[in-house]
């Protein structure tokens, strides 16, 4: 195996560099979405939805946009830089905004809270955030490889506690939560 050259290594910094932005972009973006949905629809502030003739516009869309806009920066312009920089931070919010209503995608109609949008979201996070921080596999060595395994098998305790909450609250807040949303600006 040979050894990398310093633009190797360069291009390998800057992507980790883009990764951390995209990753720390992308929660930002889902935690700001997820806080603007729940006041509106408990009446907190001000309905801040887009209409179309009569129809809501979800989120997701905004998302969509901002990926089919991005992906035609990339294809036709070469962006790099301070451009590049900017192209991730569109990334992050695009696959955030799109992704938090991911269970819109796998069934329309029903409750707006479905477990499939939550799911993505985790996975997606969870795929940047390895993406951002964790050293390439032809670097692992065993400490990594007892960090992983112990990294998976928590992750499957988190995840299995994490359902069984989600279970719990919509015994709990379920109704609570219905009536919000039926209550909600349309």
């Amino acid at each position: 195996m040979s050894a990398l050259t310093d633009t190797e290594l360069t291009e390998r910094s800057e992507n980790r560099r883009l990764a951390r932005l995209v990753f720390f972009v992308f929660l930002l973006t889902f935690m700001l979405a997820r806080i603007v949905v729940f006041l509106i629809m408990s009446r907190r502030i001000p309905d801040l939805y887009l209409y179309v003739g009569g129809t809501h516009i979800h989120h997701l869309n905004y998302g969509i946009f901002l990926l089919a806009g991005l992906g035609a920066f990339f294809l036709f312009g070469k962006p790099s830089g301070r451009n590049l920089k900017k192209a991730a931070v569109i990334y992050g919010v695009g696959m955030a905004l799109t992704f938090d209503e991911f269970g819109m995608w796998v069934r329309l109609g029903g409750g707006y809270w479905q477990q499939a949008s939550w799911d993505a979201v985790g996975t997606l996070a969870a795929l940047f955030g390895l993406l951002a921080y964790a050293p390439a596999i032809h670097k692992f060595r065993p400490r990594h490889w007892w960090s992983a395994i112990i990294l998976v098998i928590l992750a499957t305790l988190f995840i299995t506690l994490l359902v069984e909450s989600f279970h719990y609250a919509h015994r709990v807040m379920g109704p609570k939560l219905y009536d919000i949303e039926s209550a909600a600006p349309r």
